[in-house]
């Protein structure tokens, strides 16, 4: 019995964020939130100080209820390793169980600064590729990654750069054509 119970608890300490994100967005109601404080501690992980946090939470019948969390252990939807909290004081996307709001999982892509974040991580890629591709105007693989770069960022966002970006694509195919 023994055997089995450390590495359970093992797997828990580690997974059991991750599994409270997954569960919280598939079977959570959708509301919103706003951190009311936010409290550095003397403690640090990965060389950050961790976080103290109060918030608020808004139930199904416009109340709020107050709850508190910690950068170590936030909630945040999509899964991945990082934790990303929102500004104090701005309102932004949770999911929560019925009768437990407290229980909250940040939906982080949903909010104006994980749009802004994933735009940034969708145009990384663009900019490298325009420096290759401005060191040698002539170099096909830089000019088919940086049609591939323009591509991947139009297929999803449709904003005031992708009119512009989709002129690139065009004139950069024809500068393929050109180069054949």
């Amino acid at each position: 019995m023994l055997i089995l119970i450390i590495p359970i608890s093992v797997a828990n300490g580690i997974g059991s964020q991750y599994l409270n994100a997954w569960f919280l967005n598939k079977h959570g109601v959708k509301s919103t939130a706003i951190i009311t404080s936010d409290i550095e501690t003397t403690s640090t992980l990965n060389d950050q100080y961790i976080h103290n946090y109060e918030a608020i939470v808004r139930k199904q019948d416009g109340k709020y209820v107050s709850t508190y969390f910690s950068s170590t252990f936030a909630t945040v939807y999509p899964i991945e390793n990082a934790i990303h909290i929102p500004r104090m004081g701005k309102t932004f996307p949770v999911k929560y169980i019925v009768g437990y709001e407290k229980n909250m999982v940040i939906l982080y892509n949903e909010y104006e600064e994980g749009q802004k974040l994933r735009r940034y991580e969708k145009q990384a890629p663009i900019i490298s590729a325009r420096m290759k591709y401005e060191a040698d105007k002539t170099n096909k693989e830089f000019i088919e990654g940086y049609i591939a770069a323009l591509k991947a960022y139009t297929e999803v966002y449709q904003d005031d750069n992708s009119e512009k970006y989709n002129r690139l694509i065009k004139e950069l195919h024809q500068e393929l054509d050109r180069l054949k």
